[in-house]
């Protein structure tokens, strides 16, 4: 297996690393803390706060308090936004007497207060985030998914559907996105180039999640609308890291899906990824750089695959979209 990654960004003990990306990105975060390397806290949580309520309230599973960002239009957006300092109403939720920040939903599950709240915590947040690439030295991200909703007058996409967990739905207000090859591509590059204007020096690692879609809005059966999704991503992060001596691809899709490992990676609901999995896309990318002294071993980790949701499984909005359907067809 340590063929299949041939680096060409080599990291050292102390470089700063950042992270976003997807649910399956927050083990990133995980294994860095427990390396060699740095990893950027730009908004880590209070002091006394607990780990798990901490993690419930997405602090500590990437650099910044973003939560999922599945898609490469999500992270675009979200730039821009860090360089203006913009809000938009749009992506002011309600849900019943509390406030939803629609662009990272599932940071508060029990909602802000008030929209005063939500907008103070926005305005830090992008704060920040801007602030982040100051001190990067390389940024990971994971591509998840091509699928998203928008606001049909801003064009403005969301991590989840309205009406999951806040707002609501509205056909007139709202549009289903399953983005092309081009149209993620543009996003990326855009998105890169915008960091860089920030950090000219800065490098970054792509990845693509191996999870696979548990819904879709395509129309097409789920095994495709996967198929797409994961292709697209695919060639995307090919293509942008085989143009540029400074962004690397790091192949955890192939070492999870590779058909010689047939399903070994994915606990038996065939869709989360064991943390033995996890631990060899990891000992994969660290014994690619022999001067981070092999591989981390991170405090907590479960080794071996779990049939039930474990303590410590990703935090994934798009998982709820199964919990919620299932709720439906038992009304």
């Amino acid at each position: 297996m340590d063929a299949i990654y041939a680096p060409k960004v080599a990291l050292r003990p102390g470089l700063r690393i950042a992270t976003a990306g997807s649910c399956f990105a927050q083990n990133i975060a995980t294994y860095v803390r427990a390396s060699p390397l740095t990893l950027v806290e730009a908004e880590p949580a209070p002091a006394l706060m607990p780990q798990e309520v901490a993690r419930r309230h997405g602090y500590g599973l990437f650099s910044a308090r973003y939560g999922n960002i599945y898609t490469a239009r999500q992270l675009r957006q979200l730039l821009e936004d860090a360089e203006t300092a913009a809000l938009h109403d749009e992506a002011l939720w309600r849900r019943g007497d509390t406030w939803i920040d629609a662009l990272r939903p599932n940071i508060e599950p029990e909602g802000f207060t008030s929209e005063a709240e939500l907008c103070a915590f926005r305005r830090d947040h992008l704060r920040r985030v801007r602030a982040m690439f100051a001190e990067t030295d390389v940024f990971v991200f994971t591509l998840g998914l091509t699928e998203c909703w928008a606001d049909r007058q801003t064009g403005r996409v969301f991590p989840t559907a309205p009406g999951v967990l806040g707002g609501h739905f509205d056909p007139n207000l709202h549009f289903f996105v399953n983005q092309s090859f081009a149209e993620v591509h543009e996003d990326l590059t855009e998105a890169i180039a915008r960091m860089r204007r920030w950090n000219p020096d800065l490098k970054v690692l792509l990845t693509v999640s191996p999870v696979p879609l548990t819904a879709t809005a395509s129309g097409n059966h789920i095994l495709s609308a996967t198929t797409y999704s994961k292709s697209v991503l695919r060639a995307v992060a090919g293509e942008v890291a085989a143009l540029d001596p400074d962004i690397d691809y790091v192949p955890s899709y192939e070492i999870i899906t590779a058909p010689p490992f047939g399903a070994r990676f994915y606990n038996d609901n065939l869709r989360t990824v064991t943390a033995m999995g996890v631990a060899t896309v990891m000992s994969v990318f660290f014994g690619a750089h022999p001067e981070l002294g092999g591989v981390p071993r991170p405090d907590g980790l479960i080794t071996a695959p779990q049939t039930e949701p474990s303590p410590q499984e990703e935090i994934c909005e798009e998982a709820l979209l199964e919990a919620f359907a299932t709720q439906e067809s038992a009304r």
